[in-house]
């Protein structure tokens, strides 16, 4: 059990909303680095393989060698904000927070939290029952469902929650690869990314690329459903659009290890293009919310240098929603959707009035006895 905490008659309820991405160093350094990826890299929803094997592999020689690589790719993105994954994801955080706040007169609380690193799903928890959150709706931020993201926050979600003693009501959003909104905010965000380019006369992509992050194919051989998810986001995207199906394309991008991964790589698929006469391209990540190593390391400079080096002249890289204003409305609309049938949803729910009743309550268990 975690720590006691005494149960009081009369704190009014709250329900609270806990933003989950996946997490980051806590510096650009080959020790911070390594401890970031000793947690990452042994979650076993990461890494589906022999664990006493993968241990010795890990440790013996990944963590020995990949940190001062890495390292020197998060100095690349690091800025006088920190991580631009965290400090991207507490913006989004603080919006939500301001949006929620108008719309339920402030009985709906938000945080955020790490599955990797800090700030930690374990503290995200504690302070949104410190607050007095009895109801609890968690948003990996993660569009498109997979075991290897989703499935792990909702492991350390449980494995926290094991601990406590009194269990608050629990909600987890799976996915929203498809929500009308959140399908909205990307193609205004590729709309505006066009706009852009033709007002500094800039060359527009011959061919839109949707960039997501690559699993191994045996896990969607296994029943991932991440594989599919991606493809449809990509495909409502273009249709929204109204592109042509030899106008956009998806690729996969950040494998790592021997195995085959889902195709067609993303690093492959920028060197040909060149050779086939598509020399303009533009490319968006629709999985990431938020820029990261990934998007901003590896695709705006990597895969850039690599189309460049290959005959492409023109990258257009079309950053992630962020804390954009049609994200927040999109998260915004998420949330909303997966709160209806608590109380602060209901048509006739009044705050004051359920203060009033609240505090009624409390004098009359302390008139029989209840601690202050």
């Amino acid at each position: 059990m975690s720590e006691k905490v005494s149960y009081k008659h009369g704190p009014q309820e709250k329900l609270g909303i806990l933003l989950v991405n996946l997490g980051s160093p806590e510096a650009p350094t080959s020790s911070a680095v390594r401890k970031y990826l000793a947690q990452f890299l042994a979650d076993p929803r990461v890494v589906e393989t022999n664990r006493f094997i993968w241990w010795f592999a890990l440790h013996g020689v990944i963590l020995r060698i990949r940190p001062p690589r890495a390292a020197k790719s998060y100095k690349k993105v690091w800025n006088e904000n920190g991580s631009p994954l965290i400090h991207h994801t507490r913006l989004q955080t603080q919006a939500l927070q301001k949006k929620l706040e108008d719309r339920f007169r402030g009985h709906v609380i938000a945080d955020m939290a790490m599955t990797y690193g800090k700030p930690s799903i374990k503290d995200g928890l504690e302070g949104l029952r410190k607050a007095g959150a009895h109801r609890l709706l968690i948003l990996p931020l993660y569009p498109q469902y997979s075991a290897t993201t989703t499935a792990a926050v909702f492991d350390q979600v449980t494995d926290v929650l094991q601990g406590w003693r009194w269990l608050p009501d629990l909600r987890m959003i799976n996915q929203y690869h498809d929500h009308p909104k959140y399908i909205e905010a990307l193609a205004n965000s590729i709309k505006k990314q066009w706009s852009d380019c033709e007002r500094k006369g800039n060359t527009p992509g011959d061919l839109l690329l949707f960039s997501f992050h690559g699993i191994p194919q045996r896990y969607v051989d296994n029943g991932d459903p991440y594989f599919c998810h991606c493809l449809k986001t990509a495909r409502l995207v273009a249709e929204k659009l109204e592109l042509k199906e030899d106008k956009w394309k998806v690729v996969f991008q950040s494998r790592f290890g021997r195995e085959p991964w889902l195709e067609p790589y993303c690093s492959v698929t920028l060197q040909e293009l060149p050779a086939s006469g598509i020399k303009n391209v533009d490319i968006i990540c629709p999985g990431f919310a938020a820029d990261c190593l990934e998007t901003l390391e590896e695709i705006q400079m990597e895969n850039k240098e690599l189309f460049v080096e290959a005959g492409g002249e023109n990258f257009n890289y079309i950053p992630c929603l962020n804390e954009d204003k049609s994200h927040i409305d999109a998260l915004c609309e998420i949330l909303t959707a997966h709160m209806f049938g608590w109380p602060e949803t209901m048509p006739n729910w009044d705050a004051g009035k359920l203060a009033v009743e609240t505090n009624k309550s409390r004098q009359r268990a302390i008139d029989m006895g209840a601690k202050k």
